[in-house]
């Protein structure tokens, strides 16, 4: 037994001297831009969750809701109570709406308010929730999303969700993580649940 205790702690010293000499290398202060993908559940969840981080370490978030605007949303009541601003689209899921035209302005409305938070260098976080859709189906300029990405305040970071993300915002992204579905309740026919997904 002793044997196994000395072997496992010289493992776990070596790990923690590759752990150290790379957190010491790693000293640029900078925002970061985040993109959370997949076709998995749980990319807004995450996003939310770091929302909550930001506020609960006394920081200032901002976030923007693309497609899920018409929605019960517990993140938005809850958040919205300690001051986070929301810019919401407010016309659902693209599905329903079934209206091009109308689904364009709703976007180009909010992202003028988005574009608002990532000038402003007091919010330290905005979640843009859903800007891939609104890229894919080009309601959104790719361009003049990158432009606002790139000119954003230096130490403001930006999380980016949704299925499909392009390529260019990828490459742009400091942090690329993607949700893959294994197995999804709704598939069993399990209907969506207050406080659980929404």
């Amino acid at each position: 037994m002793a044997d196994k205790n000395e072997q496992h702690k010289k493992r776990q010293q070596k790990v923690k001297s590759e752990v150290d000499a790379r957190i010491a290398e790693a000293q640029t202060e900078q925002g970061v831009l985040q993109v959370i993908t997949g076709n998995g559940k749980g990319k807004s969840t995450s996003g939310f969750g770091t929302v909550a981080r930001c506020v609960g370490h006394g920081q200032k978030a901002a976030v923007v809701q693309f497609i899920k605007g018409l929605w019960e949303c517990g993140e938005r009541n809850l958040l919205a109570q300690v001051g986070v601003p929301f810019a919401v689209m407010e016309t659902g899921f693209t599905w329903e709406t079934q209206n091009r035209e109308a689904d364009t302005q709703a976007a180009q409305q909010t992202w003028q308010q988005a574009k608002v938070y990532l000038q402003d260098s007091s919010i330290d976080l905005v979640l843009l929730d859903e800007l891939t859709y609104m890229i894919t189906y080009d309601y959104l300029d790719l361009d003049e999303v990158l432009v606002a990405l790139q000119s954003r305040p230096p130490m403001q970071s930006v999380i980016i969700t949704g299925r499909g993300v392009h390529r260019r915002l990828t490459e742009l992204a400091d942090t690329v993580s993607e949700v893959r579905n294994v197995k999804h309740a709704f598939e069993a026919g399990i209907k969506a649940r207050a406080g659980f997904d929404y």
